[in-house]
């Protein structure tokens, strides 16, 4: 009897088993490498795409704004200050940005970092895949100061994708050329700081070009049209002098002025290009006469557009009273230039305005700065939008990451100053505040002090608001950060909380970019499942029991009534026609290996019962 029970128990045992799929061994992938933020992302469109009609319209042009640190607070208090300016209360005043008719958050952490750096930021943002702290136009194989790590890391950038598209390509910014966010368009480094050779460590300078040199000598930067902005300093020998500054000197030590290697490269090309460092030499451009154009403008970043056409100490920190005119070109005019270049490519362009000192103002717990640099991007978007189609041409805005900066009053009035103090004082130690204070920075300081005694707009400029916690400078902020966007298939894209990896593929989509370039070639109705040989893999169904009651489609002529997510399921998944199939075949192999295995436990029970 004791023999039977046994018996009894294995063939329940296995039963059970065969009848019942065993469980799937959950393979860990880490969110790394390129493969996965570039399957991410399609996944993210494919949900957004669900939205989309059969109509597909086209970017042929595509400019992205990067207000760099512009945090939502940023926007907001900018907004405010525009207003103010105009002698209006300044709360209900839009920035261009605020009409767009798209707007979205973006995630900014890095893969290593909770809150974002610029150059890790840069390449989420330009190149489709999250990096690792300070690296440069690299995924996550790319390690800080690790040349070796860059040989089989490094990742395209849009800049690529549109070269490959026959589409013209250019950068403006305040910043320097060499600088985190325009360099992660075109240059891969294991530092973001080598942006000369003096910067590399000489053990690596053969093998590991700096940013500089990747520019003049290396795709894609040898063939983007337009580069403007600061930081001549990386692109001289340490024996030649700066143009407009004759106490400074170049800082490449390999001798060479790759400002003049990069004029005669493209005359070697027979191609038509031009060097400027004046707002005088732009001003005389001939935009008919120029397909390329290099222009550094300043020996390090430019001055802040409060400094433009004043006085400033020609050495940052030396301490001395010598003083030469800052009158670098506007980001504005930058842009125009740019655009009279780019618009001759019937193909199309790419184009990168950045408010790169945005972010410096604000490590400086400088909000006016910070604030008038905010303008000045949106001055340069206006400037950009008189001369562009928005029918063809897709304009996103956004930042590479926050900052810490606060805005908040008790009961403050409409119409108050932004930048001014509060109408009340402290409840705890009856001082005087600022509306706009910072978590953390330079501005520290016990007992708490307003950062201006006078209502002069030079006091104003250089006003150090309170932060709370003392640091040699502010730190970047770890909240989302905003997207607007306008033109093609902008309010379809630009939808809900995305990963900043997410937004340049969502820009290759609809330019018809790099593995975006077939939409235009295929007529794919891109609301329907797709095809297997179209499937990445499989994404399984995000249906919450929250918003699963909150949306139901017909999805069949029968009438049959389907509950969807309301983020919208995936279209990669297996056809619901399908699902009967799969499972009766399923049931049928479950079936088969139960009897096999039936067979051989009952010849094992002959064995034992001596039958």
């Amino acid at each position: 009897m004791s023999t039977w029970c046994c018996i009894a128990i294995m063939m329940s045992t296995i039963s059970t088993g065969v009848l019942s799929p065993a469980p799937q061994k959950t393979e860990v992938h880490e969110a790394y490498d390129r493969q996965y933020w570039y399957t991410q992302a399609q996944e993210t469109l494919q949900k957004r795409l669900q939205y989309s009609t059969d109509k597909k319209p086209v970017a042929k042009n595509v400019i992205l704004v990067v207000g760099d640190g512009m945090s939502l607070t940023t926007a907001t208090a900018a907004r405010i200050l525009r207003g103010q300016r105009r002698g209006q209360s300044g709360e209900d005043t839009d920035l261009v940005w605020d009409t767009f008719p798209s707007v979205a958050l973006a995630k900014t952490y890095n893969i290593d970092a909770q809150t974002g750096e610029s150059s890790a930021c840069a390449t989420a943002l330009l190149c489709g895949v999250k990096a690792r702290y300070e690296t440069l136009g690299l995924d996550a194989g790319g390690r800080f100061n690790n040349c070796a790590s860059t040989i089989h890391s490094k990742v395209p950038s849009l800049v690529d994708w549109a070269h490959e598209a026959g589409k013209s390509s250019g950068i403006v910014t305040t910043a320097r050329v060499t600088h985190a966010t325009p360099a992660a368009l075109y240059a891969h480094a294991p530092s973001r700081y080598w942006e000369d050779d003096s910067r590399v460590p000489p053990t690596v300078r053969k093998d590991c070009k700096d940013i500089a040199l990747q520019l003049v000598e290396n795709e894609p930067g040898r063939n983007i049209n337009v580069i403007m902005g600061g930081g001549r300093r990386h692109f001289l020998p340490t024996i030649t002098t700066d143009p407009e500054h004759p106490n400074r000197e170049g800082r490449r030590l390999d001798g060479r002025n790759l400002a003049e290697d990069w004029a005669r490269e493209k005359k070697r090309r027979r191609l038509r290009a031009q060097y400027i460092h004046s707002k005088e030499q732009l001003a005389k451009l001939d935009p008919r006469t120029v397909d390329y154009l290099l222009g550094l403008f300043e020996y390090s970043h430019m001055e802040f557009n409060a400094e433009r056409g004043a006085l400033v100490d020609a050495e940052e920190g030396s301490g001395t009273s010598t003083t030469v005119k800052a009158d670098d070109p506007s980001l504005a005019d930058m842009t125009r230039a740019a655009l009279s270049i780019l618009l001759k490519n019937d193909k199309g362009f790419f184009l990168l305005i950045e408010g790169g000192r945005i972010d410096h103002a604000h490590h400086y717990n400088n909000p006016y700065r910070a604030l008038d640099e905010t303008l000045e991007l949106e001055t340069a978007l206006l400037a950009a939008l008189e001369r562009v189609n928005p029918a063809e041409t897709l304009i996103v805005v956004t930042a590479d990451h926050g900052h810490v900066m606060t805005f908040g009053g008790q009961a403050t009035p409409r119409g108050h100053p932004v930048l001014g103090a509060d109408t009340v004082v402290s409840d705890i130690d009856g001082l005087r505040y600022t509306t706009l204070l910072y978590g953390t920075g330079p501005g520290h300081s016990e007992p708490r002090a307003l950062p201006f005694n006078s209502s002069s707009s030079t006091n104003q400029a250089d006003a150090v608001h309170a932060a709370a916690v003392p640091r040699q400078w502010a730190t970047h902020g770890g909240e989302d950060v905003p997207i607007y966007a306008l033109g093609p298939m902008a309010t379809i894209l630009f939808a809900g909380v995305v990963e900043q990896s997410y937004i340049p593929h969502a820009i290759a989509y609809a330019a018809c970019l790099a593995h975006h370039a077939k939409r235009c070639q295929e007529k794919i109705n891109f609301t329907q499942p797709l095809i297997k040989e179209k499937v990445a893999k499989c994404v399984p169904p995000e249906v919450s029991s929250v918003s699963a009651a909150e949306d139901v489609r017909i999805d069949n002529p029968s009438g049959r009534r389907i509950v969807v997510a309301s983020s919208v399921m995936s279209d990669e998944r297996v056809p619901r026609s399908a699902a009967p199939l799969i499972a009766t075949l399923l049931t049928e192999r479950y079936l088969i290996l139960s009897i096999l295995k039936l067979v051989g436990f009952l010849r094992i029970a002959r064995f034992i019962l001596g039958l």
